[in-house]
């Protein structure tokens, strides 16, 4: 009998450990950069805008939950996620291991390669390190680009400056401050096509898609301990494919997939 009111207790407490693991999560802090067009910016009306922006609230409606965005500087986004500023950060970030020893990510919600901008003046053909030897290349700082260029070319001579947001890279790159940029193929393409780059620059090289460097594609980063939310934002994912409702938002603003 006393063993039977142990199982009892037990099984009592394994349900109410699971209930807790099976939390809904209804009200969510989503945190962005804004500083990161098409993907995620600020509008002419102070709104955070973009195919990240998207994304989110068609993930929160079909969790049914009620959402707010933070808009976050792009160095200091996973700290602010652990010190609980925000829940869940949408933001383009890429899925590395690096990343995964501080945060979990949900599945990839898209995944596009890097590739490098140039002048069309300056006459660089050859993206290698060794071709670029005395060359000033940029990228956004604490991202998998600037870790790239810092781990692959600045040791072969190339000089690598960093900057805080992707739009002060380019900036630079159109002032003649430097000779080429890395960053997602898909960001500079839309500056490229709609920017300040469209007169003064252009694609050089091909695809870059080191795993080691790039990940699996970006995903949504959540605290290690919300595996609920986790789980939620993924069923969330798969609906939001599955509907067309993804299609939808990707078409918006790309005429291509990037999934």
């Amino acid at each position: 009998m006393r063993l039977m009111q142990y199982a009892v207790a037990a099984f009592a407490m394994l349900a109410a450990v699971g209930a807790v693991e099976a939390k809904e999560w209804k009200a969510i802090k989503i945190g962005t950069e804004g500083a990161y067009p098409p993907f995620n910016f600020v509008d002419s009306n102070k709104q955070l805008q973009g195919f990240d922006i998207e994304i989110a609230k068609a993930l929160c409606d079909k969790m049914k939950a009620k959402c707010d965005f933070v808009a976050q500087d792009w160095d200091g986004i996973i700290p602010a996620l652990k010190a609980k500023k925000f829940d869940a950060i949408v933001a383009s970030m890429s899925i590395t291991e690096e990343r995964k020893k501080q945060v979990d990510f949900t599945d990839k919600y898209y995944n596009t390669p890097a590739r490098f901008v140039t002048s069309k003046t300056n006459g660089i053909t050859d993206t290698k390190p060794e071709a670029l030897k005395g060359k000033t290349l940029g990228a956004q700082s604490s991202t998998t680009h600037a870790t790239y260029l810092e781990d692959q070319y600045k040791a072969k001579g190339v000089n690598v400056k960093l900057y805080g947001t992707q739009d002060e890279a380019n900036a630079d790159l159109v002032a003649g401050r430097l000779d080429g940029i890395l960053a997602d193929s898909v960001v500079l393409y839309e500056w490229l096509e709609k920017g300040d780059g469209n007169k003064c620059c252009q694609f050089v090289g091909g695809d870059i898609k080191d795993v080691k460097y790039f990940g699996e594609g970006a995903g949504i980063a959540v605290r290690k301990e919300d595996k609920d939310l986790k789980a939620q934002i993924n069923k969330a994912l798969a609906e939001i494919i599955k509907d067309g409702t993804y299609e939808k938002i990707n078409k918006k603003y790309f005429p291509f997939s990037i999934y």
